[in-house]
């Protein structure tokens, strides 16, 4: 019993001068600390993208209040906690951690928002928008050579993050990274591609069924605009299932105008392209399809050829 009494009496005794010993060592680092004085401030942004979207001297711009003057100041003196929630509250930012490293320097390290557009609404706002649908301020500070979105998205029920999906496949993409320059919603069932070549637009139609619109493209741009011109057509369009509809280029430099209904249209048949199992009698994505059954636009384009024949002879 008295040996059981003596090992908790020592056992008591060991833990107050272990918390003794804690509390003096806490004084004593705090103390130290108090005296520590800044070596400077380092800013590291993190953009793995290489957009240069955020520079570091941009930061230091956003927060110089903050980090005015801050070498040769008392770490104690610097708000260290401020300046991580002012960075986290500017929109371009997505996280930022400060820290005070052993060498009494104030490290900044700062990841980026990646904008995937740049939008332009019939309202005359511009902003950009990032694979989360976030709006990032656009000012003449901060540019990225990204895919420019138009369109009435403020009184719209079809609003820019609408075409989020769309605007990753394109940005994953390196052929149509490097071809799509502009997004142009003019309806929720026409969404317009504005490729890289003068004077041409593509139909895309409703943003979905990418990998079978975008299977069409590539054999229009890879095998048929090679052998009948870049500028053969100044319209494409892949809005109908297993289709692309290419209407020709009568001027030099059209205006960029696609009709919402392209069976008006004059529609080149010989590049009316089919996919895989869509009818019977069509053929292979790439090839010419052979239909004897007239489509709209064609006879409508062969009865006004045949109307003008016959009032020259007339």
């Amino acid at each position: 019993m008295k040996r059981h009494t003596l090992y908790s009496l020592l056992f008591v005794v060991g833990t107050l001068i272990m918390v003794a010993y804690v509390v003096t060592i806490l004084c004593f680092t705090s103390k130290a600390g108090s005296e520590r004085k800044c070596e400077g401030v380092e800013i590291t942004v993190n953009d793995t993208s290489r957009l240069r979207f955020v520079t570091p001297r941009e930061i230091a711009r956003d927060i110089f209040p903050l980090i005015k003057g801050a070498k040769g100041k008392f770490l104690a003196d610097i708000d260290i906690d401020k300046i991580e929630r002012t960075l986290c509250g500017i929109d371009k930012i997505e996280r930022a951690v400060v820290t005070v490293g052993t060498d009494n320097v104030v490290h900044i390290a700062v990841d980026p928002m990646e904008p995937l557009a740049r939008v332009f609404d019939s309202h005359g706002s511009s902003y950009y928008i990032n694979k989360d649908g976030k709006r990032i301020s656009a000012n003449a500070r901060y540019f990225v050579d990204v895919p420019v979105v138009q369109g009435d998205f403020v009184d719209s029920v079809f609003g820019a993050r609408e075409l989020l999906p769309l605007l990753d496949y394109i940005q994953n993409d390196s052929l149509w990274n490097r071809m799509i320059t502009m997004v142009k919603v003019d309806s929720p069932k026409d969404v317009i591609l504005v490729p890289n070549i003068r004077g041409q637009v593509i139909n895309f139609g409703e943003p979905d069924n990418f990998e079978s619109k975008f299977a069409r493209l590539k054999v229009m741009y890879t095998e048929v605009l090679p052998e009948r011109g870049w500028n053969f057509y100044d319209t494409l369009s892949v809005k109908w299932r297993g289709q692309v509809v290419g209407t020709r280029r009568h001027k030099e430099l059209p205006q960029q105008v696609v009709s919402d209904n392209i069976d008006e249209e004059e529609v080149d048949v010989g590049t009316m392209l089919a996919a895989e199992g869509v009818a019977p009698g069509r053929v292979a994505l790439g090839e010419k399809a052979n239909n004897e059954k007239l489509i709209p636009a064609a006879y409508k384009e062969k009865a006004d050829t045949t109307k003008q024949k016959n009032q020259k002879q007339n």
